[in-house]
């Protein structure tokens, strides 16, 4: 059997912590910020977990990271 392959843009995107949840950056953060209001961005800053429901899909895109 050949070996799986990482999805190379999931792993440029999450990270696995060891208790075994993702991090990942928010979104809605990149561009058109001049009509969000200051608290909005301020929401947006720093890292949050994948919601639960989701890491079926990151075990598909990130084999090996033991999900």
């Amino acid at each position: 059997m050949p070996k799986m392959k990482t999805k190379s843009g999931a792993k440029k995107r999450f990270r696995v912590r060891p208790g075994g949840t993702v991090k990942r950056g928010q979104a809605f953060k990149r561009h058109i910020l001049t009509k969000k209001t200051t608290k909005n961005k301020r929401h947006l800053r720093g890292t949050v977990a994948v919601h639960e429901s989701n890491m079926g899909h990151m075990a598909q895109m990130l084999p090996y990271a033991g999900l």
